[in-house]
């Protein structure tokens, strides 16, 4: 990988945790995710 990739990659990564950190627990469970998820689901846009 490129570092340009990489360091896009990671953004993503950042923004996908920030935005799904910020919403409710509540909302979480509508769209069936736990905070527990948040780093699994935000780990694959850092791929």
């Amino acid at each position: 990988m490129n570092p340009f990739r990489i360091a896009k990659s990671w953004i993503n990564y950042r923004r996908t945790m920030s935005e799904l950190a910020s919403l409710p627990s509540h909302t979480l469970a509508d769209i069936g995710i736990t905070r527990y998820d948040i780093r699994n689901i935000a780990s694959r846009s850092f791929r």
